[in-house]
């Protein structure tokens, strides 16, 4: 029997998890930013980078 308060799976929230939630937030207001300004190929390129790659994988590590 676990000993009681002990959880079995615990989230660690370290520097790596950091610096890739930061260039996911920086990498999506960049890619917002040029799309306003009209941009259609670098701003998609930066928020599909944002949302599909840095936030996953800043969020699993």
């Amino acid at each position: 029997m676990p000993e009681k308060g002990a959880s079995p799976a615990r989230l660690q929230f370290r520097r790596i998890n950091a610096l890739l939630l930061g260039g996911a937030l920086l990498s999506v207001t960049v890619g917002y930013l040029l799309l306003a300004q009209g941009s259609t190929k670098i701003a998609p390129a930066l928020l599909v980078l944002g949302y599909c790659v840095l936030f996953p994988v800043g969020l699993a590590l």
